[in-house]
């Protein structure tokens, strides 16, 4: 039985997987095909499906994924209405501050929003939580300020690339970095419970 819970859970977490990426891969071979302004179309309505196929399949919304795509959408639409690429370039900058300042701003009112994001994973204590959230808040800081240094800095092509060979590596090495901890304090949790 515990097998076919876990196989429940990988099949949920790679269809996540899935729609969370597809939409950025839709983007990146549109861009290569047809450039940035065709691209730019075929990622919002991508996004669109993607939250549709998200809900239809959860029966929920994931707040990430929500927030990723109202931002597409708006500032999608400007780049497309105002035909300037800075709208898109710009929205990483925004969704990661937006990220950043809801987990840190969190801890100063106690709150733990990491949990929504991750508790269907894995339960931590409340000391695990908060230096989990520190330790993602500061991330998105972090690749806040390198998206604004490629957009500014380098070629559209290059962003372009950046976001799928630069973004999402650096944040699977970074949520892997994470499990060592991860695993100490769902241990220290789990632990009086074997002593009992």
């Amino acid at each position: 039985m515990k097998g076919a819970a876990a196989s429940t859970h990988a099949t949920a977490h790679l269809r996540r997987l899935a729609l969370d990426l597809g939409p950025l891969a839709l983007f990146f071979g549109a861009f290569k095909l047809f450039g940035f302004f065709v691209a730019t179309g075929i990622f919002m309505a991508a996004m669109i499906v993607s939250l549709g196929l998200g809900y239809m399949t959860e029966k929920r919304l994931s707040p990430m994924a929500a927030v990723t795509a109202i931002l597409v959408l708006v500032f999608g639409s400007l780049t497309i209405l105002l035909k300037s690429e800075v709208f898109l370039k710009i929205k990483p900058t925004i969704l990661y501050s937006f990220f950043a300042a809801l987990l840190l701003g969190g801890l100063a009112f106690n709150r733990l929003f990491i949990k929504y994001i991750f508790e269907q994973a894995f339960d931590l204590s409340d000391r695990g939580w908060r230096t989990l959230t520190w330790r993602w808040g500061a991330f998105f800081v972090f690749l806040a300020a390198l998206n604004e240094v490629v957009w500014r800095n380098t070629s559209t092509d290059f962003w372009v690339t950046f976001k799928v060979a630069g973004v999402l590596p650096l944040t699977f090495l970074f949520a892997l970095l994470q499990t060592p901890f991860v695993l100490k304090h769902q241990q220290e949790q789990e632990s009086p419970k074997a002593d009992a």
